[in-house]
């Protein structure tokens, strides 16, 4: 793409994978509407500020993260990093899918929501696609089995803690009490016998 990035300034190491823009053909309903409302001027307000949302957003995919720029008199530029990525979707409306176009929603942990959406972008399947892969590679979503039992190991130490604390009236408990030889908990007990 010979687009000019700017507002774009990657961390050490970091290249860019993809580069969009919103589809030409998302302004066709646009063009729909606004034109026959011309005769009343507010439909040409209609097609200017379409444009120019048009021209002045831009979508990347890097190695690191994903970024959004948008904005015709100031600039805002959204950057979520790929270990923060949560969930994808992507969504197209009837004009979206007879001419090819789409929305990519980003859903973060934490989050509440869609927390970055990539509008009205050519090919929207093979770029969730591609945010998808990439966020494999970083290896998010995907904890062993061994954090996963240091993890309860955590929790029942806590519990016990906090149970031997209401039954001795405050008295802070050994978190040590009933670990295997080998320093785990054994997990085969009933849930009684470890709480």
């Amino acid at each position: 793409m010979d687009e000019s990035f700017d507002w774009f300034s990657p961390d050490d190491g970091e290249e860019v994978i993809w580069a969009g823009k919103q589809h030409p053909y998302s302004l066709v309903p646009v063009f729909a509407v606004g034109i026959p409302l011309t005769l009343v001027v507010f439909g040409l307000l209609i097609i200017i500020s379409a444009y120019l949302t048009y021209q002045n957003t831009n979508y990347l995919v890097t190695n690191e993260a994903l970024y959004k720029k948008t904005g015709v008199f100031s600039r805002n530029v959204q950057r979520i990093e790929f270990d923060k990525v949560q969930d994808t979707s992507y969504r197209q409306s009837f004009f979206g899918a007879q001419f090819g176009y789409g929305t990519v929603d980003i859903s973060t942990a934490g989050g509440s929501g869609v927390e970055m959406s990539f509008d009205n972008v050519d090919a929207p399947r093979d770029l969730q696609s591609l945010i998808n892969e990439r966020n494999k590679k970083r290896g998010t979503g995907a904890a062993s089995g061994d954090d996963k039992n240091a993890v309860l190991d955590e929790i029942l130490v806590e519990l016990r803690a906090i149970r031997d604390a209401v039954e001795n009236s405050g008295e802070p408990a050994n978190p040590n009490t009933n670990p295997s030889a080998d320093g785990d908990w054994d997990w085969n007990e009933s849930e009684d016998d470890r709480l």
